[in-house]
């Protein structure tokens, strides 16, 4: 299946090349498979799954991550199964490689035609919008833009950032690159003084004298040459997009020689071409193709094919990012939560009352308006009279969710004449509507006079196949309307809720403008944490909405909520298309001195407090640990360390009670698995002051412990032969030691959890 000359009724053979093309439909294989022969763009694997009745695109993608002769990874998707393994195995690989991904049924249509040929159901594509983003993968929309990220992965497969340069023979051609580089998000790079002087001795005196380089229509491959070659030497720019349109006075077959030669062997910075034009053009595009320069017949073809560089470079910062800790400390109430949620369950009901979903909100510190619940009119008149402020009125009833649309819900109301009136009026329009409907009440509640605040929604649903996700955006009674909302999937952090917000146009009201203060982008985010950790520790909750979610610059209120339950179809944490953090690990330990340390899963927080303990290394240790002798622990190392897909890999650390990121950590064991969970490579690493407790003893008791938990047949690592204290360690713990054949220097030490 996965050799380059596969058994198949594909009309030719593919050539080698550093791409793999993994796709549900055999039709979009072969017609890929048609588009590369004539560019000349090989492939290392093209793998057709179909229905996925046994290899899916998790063990393809593990595969790949690992395989040498593959550069990038593209696919075509119809429809995932497994989605937790999916996620594991698309985060793992887009770390490693550039991954992209055309999701094919982005409406229901075409969802429904894809889940018939595929066999399996298509979730939203909103939520496959989501898993994409999280998972650090690049999506395309279509066929056209698929073939573009094909040719420029195949021959210029990496971005040092978005700022371009344009070399254009034409002036107009040059301004509709400026605007598809802009419109994409690019940068127009600024030029250097030096490559200005260069520019202003090479060329006529008629050339633009700034980015875009406009060389003149006469240009010959001589100039093209001198301009080339003084932009690839600015130290400002991470591209040049080199233009050419037709003309009688000068050769483009010409220009793209000379274009050729300059670049040579050189990849940096990306050279990108667009020859314009058809009969003229083809021999141009052919000798860039050779020489593997991708060219494009459009500049807007080749800014686009550029962005999916620079974009996915970006995810990828964006993924590596250490996100900050959370400002605050809180334990949630989840037994309180959980005795609401029973209660309503053993009633029968799928929707708690107003006044739950509130407690619950509360239970989890999301702040909420106080609320008040009356029977009749007449008493909420009489709480309306003890409040003293003009009230919201709205009707109570387990048959109707959306109050609005049946006008059960009053706002304003001073005095207990108003809220009498007003009630009675809406028990008569309810009848009217929805005679069917129970009739419980009302609740009562002072209004919020907050000027500027925005009304948000923040919220949950439980999507088919990826679990629960986490919606927020504008709010209020047009929130279908306005349509302004983003997707995550929790497990959530402060940086990855705070992204979701970026996503959303409020966002830029949310910032303040014009002397209006910003809201508290911070309580948001937590509102958005705290909603993701409800969700994941009481999996009967179905949809959730927080709806309006009052926010200004002294925080947020949620003013209505929603709730929806249902009987869990699964644990908490298993429903989750990522595994949480595995909380119940926690455990307090106490050293033989009467030293307590907190023992827990590492968190993404933690990078501050291992570059500290790897500040307290000497020398000599940092070469036992890491083989090396490194300065310095780099992010990227530390972000590897302390990003763990706990589904797959884990790490235990001994700290100080406090918030990840600003407790102490003293030392740290790390565990990575295979894809299939039968054997892990194991790390450890303890602060230089603290070696001698026992606290690598400790740690890699623990370890071996929740291996065994999870079965694990077999841990292992590889231990330099001098480092005498991590053998001892290791034989104490039944370790068994095997010299590696490949170098005597190290030996390979194994253990059966």
């Amino acid at each position: 299946m996965l050799s380059p000359k596969p058994a198949s009724f594909a009309h030719l053979t593919p050539a080698q090349g550093p791409i793999a093309f993994v796709a549900q439909s055999g039709a979009i294989i072969t017609s890929v498979m048609d588009w590369a022969e004539r560019r000349g763009i090989g492939f290392s694997h093209l793998v057709s799954l179909g229905d996925m009745a046994d290899v899916d695109f998790g063990d393809m993608l593990d595969y790949l991550a690992s395989d040498p002769e593959t550069g990038a990874i593209l696919l075509y998707i119809e429809a995932v199964t497994e989605a937790r393994k999916f996620m594991s195995a698309a985060r793992a690989a887009a770390r490693m490689k550039p991954t992209i991904v055309v999701k094919a049924g982005r409406h229901a249509e075409g969802a429904r035609a894809c889940a018939s040929h595929t066999g399996a159901m298509a979730g939203s594509d909103a939520v496959y919008e989501a898993v994409f983003r999280r998972a650090g993968m690049l999506r395309v929309y279509s066929l056209d833009e698929l073939f573009d990220a094909v040719e420029i992965l195949a021959m210029a497969p990496r971005a040092k950032g978005p700022r371009m340069a344009i070399l254009s023979n034409g002036g107009g051609l040059a301004v509709l690159a400026t605007d598809h580089l802009i419109d994409e998000g690019g940068v127009l790079a600024e030029l250097a003084p030096q490559t200005l002087g260069r520019l202003n001795v090479a060329l006529p005196p008629t050339w633009s004298h700034h980015n875009p380089v406009d060389i003149v229509g006469d240009a010959p491959g001589s100039r093209y040459a001198q301009a080339l070659s003084a932009l690839m030497e600015d130290p400002g720019v991470d591209a040049v997009l080199a233009l050419h349109c037709p003309t009688a006075v000068a050769s483009g077959t010409e220009a793209a020689q000379a274009l050729i030669e300059v670049r040579g062997e050189r990849r940096d910075p990306t050279l990108i071409t667009s020859w314009v034009g058809d009969g003229a053009a083809q021999e141009a595009r052919r000798m860039f193709r050779a020489h593997g320069i991708p060219s494009y017949a459009t500049p807007g073809q080749a800014v686009r094919a550029f962005m999916y560089l620079v974009n996915y470079r970006r995810s990828q910062e964006l993924l590596m990012q250490t996100p900050p800790s959370v400002p605050e400390e809180f334990t949630p109430d989840t037994e309180a939560a959980r005795i609401l949620i029973a209660r309503a369950l053993g009633e029968g009901r799928a929707w708690l009352t107003e006044p739950e979903a509130k407690a619950l909100l509360a239970a989890y510190g999301v702040p909420a308006i106080a609320t008040r619940i009356a029977q009749t009119p007449g008493e909420a008149a009489a709480i309306a009279e003890e409040i003293g402020t003009p009230v919201a009125l709205k009707i109570l009833s387990r048959d109707i969710t959306h109050k609005s649309d049946l006008g059960g819900v009053a706002l304003g109301l001073l005095g207990p004449g108003a809220v009498r009136e007003a009630a009675s009026a809406m028990i008569d329009r309810i009848r009217a509507a929805r005679p069917e409907a129970r009739i419980e009440g009302f609740s009562v509640q002072p209004m919020v006079h907050r000027p500027g605040a925005y009304e948000l929604i923040a919220g949950m649903t439980d999507d088919v196949q990826f679990g629960p996700v986490i919606l927020f955006g504008q709010g209020g009674t047009a929130v279908e309307v306005i349509a302004d909302r983003a997707l995550g999937l929790p497990p959530l952090n402060m940086q990855l809720a705070a992204e979701i917000i970026t996503r959303t146009r409020i966002y830029k009201q949310l910032k303040g403008f014009r002397g209006v203060q910003p809201a508290n982008l911070e309580a948001i985010a937590l509102t958005l944490i705290r909603i993701a950790q409800m969700v994941i520790e009481h999996p009967e909750i179905a949809e959730l909405d927080v709806n309006p979610l009052l926010a200004d610059a002294s925080g947020v209120i949620a003013l209505d909520a929603r709730v929806k339950i249902a009987e869990p179809r699964g644990a908490g944490a298993e429903r989750l298309a990522i595994r949480p953090y595995p909380k119940a690990l926690e455990e307090e330990v106490v050293l033989d001195g009467g030293q307590r340390f907190l023992l827990r899963p590492i968190r993404p927080e933690d990078e501050p407090a291992l570059q500290a303990i790897f500040a307290h290394l000497t020398p000599e240790q940092v070469r036992m640990r890491f083989f090396a002798p490194l300065k310095t622990l780099s992010h990227a190392m530390a972000a590897r360390i302390t990003q763990v897909d706990y589904d797959r890999e884990m790490g235990l650390v001994l700290s100080e009670r406090g918030v990840p990121g600003r407790a102490e950590i003293y030392g740290v064991v790390q565990l990575i698995a295979d894809p299939d969970n039968e054997r892990a490579e194991y790390a450890i690493l303890v602060r230089a002051d603290m070696t001698g407790r026992g606290l690598g003893t400790l740690l890699m008791r623990h370890m071996i412990a929740y291996c065994r938990g999870r079965g694990i047949g077999e841990i292992y690592g590889d231990v330099l032969c001098e480092n005498l204290t991590m053998r001892r360690l290791c034989r104490k713990l039944g370790f068994a030691e095997t010299p590696l054949a490949d170098d005597p220097g190290i030996v390979r030490v194994t253990v059966k959890p």
